[in-house]
């Protein structure tokens, strides 16, 4: 893609998602994340009604009298965005391909968490990590971060979301919260998502296809897997065939948002020609 159509994209998503942060997300945003860290502030004298748990012991020892620890709101989040852009997400048959509606969506959130003094970072993964952009503050680090995500072209199509997270806690230490956009299509990474979960507030975004559901009734047809390329024909005039379809893909759903459940990860499913506007903000609500 050449600059000027580049910037023109850039620019597009900007007003589009920029406008809806302001006008929508950002007060939801807010709510559903601050007050989640908080950071030890000083010491003072023990008054009547205090919780026993906030004495300060040592403090308490040193001067013979009962001092309590006071904790604030953390004011700073450190926001990670975990980006699936395996071959995979190059999928749409509707209004957007699967990496469109992800790129909005991390932009949607970058500019939420600029609004709020936040921190944010991104790391694209395919089976391998692509790229670290580390987290940053201000307008210029966002429209960075959205130059990527519509311009960078992946080294490797397969998807390993177990190695992004692995990457994830080991690069950032500060506790954040970690939003991973995919379509959830790799291999079992529920240990992965269980260790990251300890220390981090980690919110899955699984963005979908329609067609992803439903096969076209357009007969003998070929299909391609675009990650691993592999080449099979398939009857798709066969009720059977179509209903097979269906119930295998509804099944893998269903793991997936159970291991989302066990894990007690946040979690919104998108669609890619539905809006993510309903999704997050119920998800936003529902913290």
């Amino acid at each position: 893609m050449d600059t000027k159509e580049l910037i023109k994209k850039v620019r597009k998503i900007e007003i589009k998602t920029k406008g809806l942060s302001n006008q929508i997300f950002s007060g939801e945003y807010h709510s559903a994340f601050k007050g989640r860290g908080m950071a030890f502030s000083e010491v003072r004298e023990y008054a009547v009604g205090d919780e026993i748990r906030t004495i300060d012991w040592n403090v308490t020892a040193r001067f013979n009298e009962p001092f309590v620890k006071v904790f604030e709101e953390e004011r700073e989040l450190t926001v990670m965005l975990l980006v699936d852009v395996s071959a995979s997400e190059m999928f749409g048959t509707r209004n957007q391909i699967k990496r469109e509606t992800i790129t909005e969506l991390c932009a949607v959130l970058a500019f939420s968490a600029v609004s709020n003094n936040d921190r944010i970072g991104l790391i694209m993964f395919s089976d391998q990590i692509e790229m670290f952009i580390p987290p940053k503050k201000g307008k210029s680090h966002i429209l960075r971060i959205i130059r990527e995500l519509i311009n960078y072209e992946p080294e490797h199509k397969g998807t390993d979301i177990s190695e992004a997270l692995k990457y994830f806690s080991k690069m950032v230490k500060k506790k954040s919260i970690a939003f991973v956009l995919s379509d959830f299509m790799g291999d079992d990474f529920s240990d992965a998502i269980k260790i990251a979960s300890r220390k981090h507030d980690v919110v899955a975004l699984k963005v979908k296809d329609k067609a992803e559901y439903e096969l076209p009734n357009i007969g003998v047809a070929q299909f391609r897997d675009l990650e691993s390329n592999a080449v099979s024909w398939i009857n798709t005039s066969s009720k059977k065939v179509r209903r097979k379809y269906r119930e295998s893909a509804l099944k893998k759903d269903e793991e997936i948002l159970q291991l989302f459940r066990r894990s007690k990860t946040d979690f919104a499913e998108i669609y890619t020609d539905e809006g993510y506007i309903k999704p997050l903000m119920n998800l936003f609500k529902n913290r």
